[in-house]
């Protein structure tokens, strides 16, 4: 992986970012030796380099049982960073039409991830005609979103297989000694994997938070691991700041940020790598938006969006910078044949290969958007696979809690989240709730 922030310096001069080099370089030794703002939860940190052989043997084996017993579909329960890792990887490890094609392994789907009752419904009723399993992912199990689809879920599974063997097929990923999930495992006598206690949720997703679903899909996690864990080496304390890409990219977007810049679009140029924006997101999100701070993070799709959003960047406020994540290498080759009649004019294109014509229109919008007045870091990854994805989520993960230190906020906590959910409840009339239920009634 490597970072390029050559249509950044002119709009902030290049000693200015590197004038936070010392900085920057402090605070991931402060992240490594837990020292910082948030450090009861840097269990991430060095992840990679620690996750044992008999965690990932266990994974395997979860895998290869709902593999040899044919599944046909696991829904992953979760919500945040119990949900989006996985996701992410899965969309971009994945065949684009993936749904419509059949698989030896079961196909993951997801439900916790909202409280739509349409959604859930059309899923019980998706369910009731296939051999299906259940991951259950929330450290505390109350979670309301995951909490009341795995109700549903479970109640579904077992008047469908009946309770005894539905145990079976039912795998809990939650704390590994306290909370409703963790007692309701004990009782049921499901399988358990640990979420460890000093890893949030959104730096959860080389933990068996998100390597159990991806493992379960078919995907290499060890491959994943190992890009990870490569990075985490390419980003320790003792690498100098020039070769430190998570060091630069904090610099350079903080830079940014001080001098006006304080919308962050990630925009890449391959759909598979849609919910890698949105994992990112809810990572800076939720790290750096406190305390009136923080840049906010948006994305894109292109070139799709440059007929919706594309406007917008080229001309609207500027107070944009853009972060576009290249692919060096696709997985197919498919050229553009030649037309006789040439209406569309595009014969000028004939034998180009189609990955061509999107690089070109990458490097096209990048230069356009730089003379627009939207500053661009280029992240190039060689190809989209689970090496690779293991580092580039690691990267951020690094760089997030380099960018968090910068901007003086504790990057590790959310306390902004609970805000919804204190008014949810009241409105809900939960038990405890009287008080708050009168208050914000009489707002409405």
């Amino acid at each position: 992986m490597k970072i390029n922030i050559q249509k950044v310096t002119g709009f902030v001069p290049e000693e200015a970012i590197y004038a936070h080099k010392a900085e920057a370089l402090g605070y991931v030794k402060a992240l490594h030796e837990k020292t910082g703002k948030g450090s009861d939860f840097l269990g991430w940190v060095q992840l990679p380099s620690s996750v044992s052989e008999n965690e990932l043997t266990a994974i395997e084996d979860i895998a290869a049982f709902y593999r040899q017993n044919s599944v046909e579909l696991v829904v992953v329960t979760g919500i945040g960073g119990s949900y989006l890792g996985a996701k992410a990887t899965l969309e971009a490890l994945s065949d684009n039409f993936w749904q419509m094609k059949s698989s030896e392994r079961p196909k993951i789907i997801f439900a916790g991830q909202n409280i739509s009752e349409d959604y859930l419904y059309e899923l019980l009723d998706l369910l009731d005609t296939h051999h299906y399993g259940i991951v259950v992912i929330s450290k505390s199990g109350t979670t309301t979103e995951p909490a009341v689809a795995f109700r549903l879920l479970k109640a579904h599974l077992e008047k469908k297989i009946g309770k005894a063997k539905a145990k079976d097929y039912i795998v809990a990923v939650t704390d590994a000694k306290r909370g409703a999930l963790r007692t309701l495992a004990v009782q049921e006598g499901y399988r358990t994997f640990v979420i460890p206690d000093d890893v949030g949720g959104r730096y959860s997703v080389l933990t068996p938070v998100g390597l159990l679903p991806i493992s379960i899909a078919g995907f290499d996690i060890r491959q994943l691991i190992k890009g990870a864990a490569d990075m985490q080496k390419a980003t320790s304390p003792g690498v100098a700041f020039d070769d430190n890409p998570a060091a630069i990219y904090a610099a350079t977007r903080f830079e940014l940020y001080m001098a006006g810049k304080t919308t962050e679009i990630l925009a890449s140029y391959h759909p598979k790598l849609l919910y890698i924006t949105e994992w990112w997101k809810q990572l800076y999100g939720e790290s750096e938006g406190k305390e009136n701070r923080g840049i906010f993070p948006a994305g894109v799709t292109l070139t799709a969006d440059l007929h919706s959003m594309g406007q917008y960047i080229q001309e609207g406020l500027r107070n944009l910078f853009e972060t576009v994540i290249s692919v060096d290498r696709t997985a197919h080759k498919l050229r553009i044949p030649a037309d006789p009649a040439n209406l569309d004019t595009l014969n000028f294109l004939s034998e180009k290969r189609i990955d061509e014509v999107n690089k070109m229109a990458e490097l096209g919008t990048m230069l356009a958007h730089v003379d627009g007045g939207v500053p661009n870091i280029r992240i190039e990854i060689p190809a989209i696979n689970e090496y690779n994805l293991g580092s580039l989520f690691y990267f951020f993960e690094i760089a997030c809690g380099i960018s968090g230190y910068l901007l003086g906020v504790n990057p590790f906590d959310q306390p902004g989240v609970e805000a919804y959910k204190k008014n949810m409840f009241a409105l809900l009339d939960k038990p405890g709730y009287e008080e708050e239920s009168k208050t914000i009634k009489a707002k409405l």
